[in-house]
């Protein structure tokens, strides 16, 4: 099972600095523990203060084999040397094909690019993109301090999105736990994905 942590510092406590440390240490965690892919989503960070995180992130997991994607940053990406981009699939976005040729022009390695998709067509574009993986969304919906946010797509919309993809992979996101998380997989995701998922 690919397992694929996306960051959050607000769910720390402190200041700014405090929370970037705790969240460089986060990191620092899910190497040790062989998560595969950590996705840097701190929307908020200015360019150059999220590149400064980042570098601190690929420092604590360089010795191992878990891989950073930058949250639609592609030119972050690039400069501090990221191993790829999480990419929306928003109209009007860039493309994994366009992440690919701008990585090529830099003379960097091929990155790899994951890109969140909501619906079945959205999952079909992505692929037709050149999406390395799809992160399907969200499967038991969305739920903040105990409120439905966004309702669930559902195990039957999941296992429509994994055939739809393939052989392209689909990770199962939003309110996913470990104990329905055997559930993603057997409806064809190739791994989970969440923000709290993995924070235990």
């Amino acid at each position: 099972m690919i397992r694929y942590a996306i960051t959050s510092r607000a769910l720390f406590p402190g200041d700014e600095a405090r929370r970037q440390e705790s969240l460089i240490e986060q990191c620092a965690r899910w190497a040790a523990e062989d998560i595969d892919f950590i996705q840097l989503r701190e929307k908020d960070l200015p360019a150059g203060v999220l590149a400064s995180l980042a570098r601190s992130v690929l420092a604590v997991i360089s010795a191992s084999q878990t891989k950073l994607l930058i949250n639609a940053r592609a030119d972050v990406a690039m400069a501090t040397g990221a191993h790829g981009v999480h990419l929306t699939a928003a109209p009007g976005e860039l493309t994994p094909a366009q992440v690919r040729h701008l990585y090529a022009y830099a003379e960097r390695p091929t990155p790899s690019v994951s890109v969140s998709c909501h619906t079945l067509d959205e999952v079909i574009q992505a692929c037709t993109n050149g999406a390395d993986a799809v992160l399907f969304a969200p499967v038991f919906g969305k739920i903040v301090a105990g409120e439905v946010i966004t309702a669930a797509a559902g195990l039957e919309a999941l296992r429509e999105a994994c055939a739809i993809a393939a052989p392209v992979q689909v990770y199962a996101l939003g309110g996913v736990t470990l104990e329905n998380a055997s559930s993603c997989i057997e409806a064809g995701a190739a791994g989970v994905a969440g923000i709290r998922l993995f924070m235990g």
